[in-house]
């Protein structure tokens, strides 16, 4: 009987490696033949997700959560941009600590900011906004530019896979009308909003581009880039802003430690002057992959929906 067990479990154990061995080759076998693309933020890794379809196999390396302006790459990651065709990036410093990363990587494959073919002129830029960069990063808050971002992807797919360029462009098309429709509807949405009341207060100086958009003031405790932290003056001067001008709601970030804000919190109540949380928004980083918020157009679906409940 001992012997039969033995012989039993050895010919399970044998079983387990070879379903482990014939699973890794499944995998493997799902990206053969297809382009392989490593991307920075969850954004940009959802638009060649869109856009790639079928041909392509993508990697993103920030998930949900992550500070792409404090994010510094690991040895893993390293791997997965030298083993990518193609290396899609945002730019305009948002990945900071890994620039120099992006040009080695440049000199021997395709490695492109989605950010690059966007017309400076409609950028924000740090001398007008008195920001810590040459230009404002969050180009993914202003969905007409986003959109941009999109066609860049489009378009080099199509060169780099010239033999899929069809469904690279026909993917983009049907997106982009996505998009469209995504824009259309947030600007209806913030339009439900009092005008006195469009008034968006966050950790950091994220949504810029969304408030040149939708017609919004925004207010960020930290600059641009969550490298900065917020000091006492800026604090008391926000503080002192919220209550002169009867705000009644400020936001958190998901990917933004709230220690600031909630200093901003307590200040504003030794005043006499109650803050609500207004809920939590996706900033820097989407939501958890396999939800709503895990893709692009439910991420700003969601910060809409939560900025019109707690203003309106």
């Amino acid at each position: 009987m001992r012997r039969l067990l033995k012989i039993a479990f050895f010919i399970g154990c044998i079983a387990l490696i070879t379903a482990c061995g014939s699973g890794a080759g499944e995998r493997g076998a799902e990206a053969e033949g297809k382009i392989k693309v490593t991307a920075t933020i969850g954004m940009i890794t959802d638009i060649v997700r869109e856009i790639g379809g079928e041909h392509v196999a993508v990697t993103g390396l920030m998930k949900a959560g992550v500070d792409p302006h404090l994010y510094k790459a690991s040895q893993g990651d390293i791997k997965k941009l030298d083993q990518a065709d193609i290396i899609f990036y945002n730019g305009l410093h948002l990945e900071g600590k890994m620039v120099e990363i992006f040009e080695n990587m440049a000199k021997k494959k395709t490695t492109v900011a989605v950010s690059d073919r966007i017309d400076r002129s409609m950028l924000r830029t740090g001398a007008e906004n008195g920001m810590d960069t040459e230009y404002d990063p969050h180009i993914w808050f202003h969905v007409k530019l986003w959109m941009k971002a999109a066609e860049t992807v489009r378009d080099t797919l199509a060169e780099h896979d010239p033999a899929h360029a069809d469904d690279y462009r026909k993917n983009a098309e049907t997106y982009l009308q996505e998009l469209q429709r995504l824009h259309e509807e947030t600007a209806e949405k913030i339009e439900s909003i009092p005008k006195q009341s469009r008034v968006l207060v966050t950790a950091h100086d994220a949504f810029g581009y969304f408030g040149d958009a939708y017609g919004m003031k925004v207010m960020g405790l930290q600059g641009i880039s969550t490298a900065s932290e917020a000091g006492t003056k800026d604090v008391t001067d926000l503080r002192d802003y919220l209550i002169e001008h009867h705000i009644k709601a400020v936001f958190i970030e998901s990917s933004v430690p709230r220690k600031a804000i909630d200093a901003v919190i307590q200040g504003a109540k030794e005043k006499g002057h109650p803050l609500a949380i207004g809920g939590e928004l996706f900033s820097d980083a989407m939501g958890e992959e396999g939800t709503p918020e895990g893709t692009y157009i439910g991420m700003i679906r969601h910060n809409v929906d939560t900025i019109v409940e707690a203003l309106k």
